[in-house]
């Protein structure tokens, strides 16, 4: 007989081990890795590689794309013969929302770690461990894409193929460039007006935007699940070594009249528009090659902070779960 376990409502979380706190437990046999995602994590995610292999189709399948010039070298289509107003570089949305991304997924975050009552008063367990798990992402987003102990992995990953800065305005300089461009980030060699080409690039606004709207999800779904049918429960390994099914349960106390979208309209919001932004990225830039590894890249970081603390106790206990 399975056994369960619910929380005390006095504002702090009941422990499930002696390192992590619960709202509703229930040990069971392991019909599922803790390593996996439920079934509705599974759901949510994917509609990330659905969303690209729609985007290609259409790109595909467009007669406006397929004759519109491609340059392999800026990942887009020619400005003359942009297809649509989203296959623009300099649209309103890609240079104020997706190249601002990482703003934005903060200032999301933000707001549902303010308002949202699920995480207790002040500065909370929940509070701290939501807080750890944005920065332990955030550190993943700046590794890949901004800074990993000198250029970030995407480039990095990218002279590793066979990439490198080739100059474009002056004859002379690129024989310079033999020796030094291995330090060059894709950044700085535009900066002196090379071109990066060569190699592999992942796709960072794919990994951009999959990794944020996915930080969002995972961190607002128990706000969600909260209602009676999206209750899903996450499988985890406890400290004596016992698989145990642990999902989301309403404080009566503590949630009380209060609505399930509170802190969680602007969130949603940015995340859903993220989605749209991915879908115009999978349509008009790079190639599928570019867009699969960024999906493999953000899927990785998704999977160390979300998913690989359920299967071990020690680092659930820093990190936790999002609801729990």
């Amino acid at each position: 007989m399975s056994t369960r376990r619910k929380p005390a409502f006095n504002g702090q979380p009941t422990p499930l081990t002696s390192a992590m706190p619960s709202g509703s437990i229930r040990t069971t046999p392991a019909a599922r890795p803790p390593f996996f995602p439920t079934r509705l994590e599974a759901q949510l995610l994917a509609i990330y590689p659905i969303t690209l292999l729609m985007g290609s189709i259409f790109s595909t399948l467009s007669p406006a794309s397929r004759n519109a010039p491609y340059n392999a070298v800026s990942q887009s289509h020619e400005p003359a013969f942009a297809p649509s107003y989203f296959a623009h570089k300099k649209n309103v949305f890609n240079v104020y929302f997706v190249k601002l991304g990482w703003f934005w997924t903060t200032a999301a975050f933000g707001v549902f770690l303010a308002l949202w009552p699920g995480l207790g008063k002040g500065l909370s367990v929940k509070r701290i461990r939501a807080t750890l798990r944005y920065s332990a992402i955030t550190l993943w987003w700046v590794f890949v894409t901004q800074w990993f102990f000198g250029p970030p992995l995407i480039d990095r990953g990218f002279r590793f193929t066979g990439g490198q800065c080739e100059m474009l305005r002056d004859p002379n300089a690129r024989e310079d460039m033999s020796e030094t461009r291995e330090y060059f980030t894709g950044a700085a060699c535009k900066a002196v007006g090379g071109s990066w080409k060569g190699g592999h690039d992942i796709s960072g606004h794919v990994f951009l935007l999959i990794l944020g709207s996915s930080l969002l999800w995972f961190e607002f779904l128990p706000a969600l699940t909260t209602v009676e049918g999206l209750r899903d429960g996450r499988r985890i390994l406890l400290e004596d070594g016992k698989v145990a099914s642990v999902a989301v349960e309403k404080d009566p106390e503590t949630d009380k009249d209060v609505p399930t979208t509170q802190g969680v309209k602007f969130s949603l919001g940015v995340a859903a528009l993220m989605w749209w932004m991915l879908l115009m990225t999978a349509a008009y830039f790079h190639t599928w090659f570019e867009k699969f590894t960024g999906l493999l890249v953000a899927f990785a970081g998704l999977w160390v902070v979300y998913f690989l603390p359920r299967g071990n106790p020690k680092i659930r206990a820093v990190l936790g779960m999002p609801g729990v």
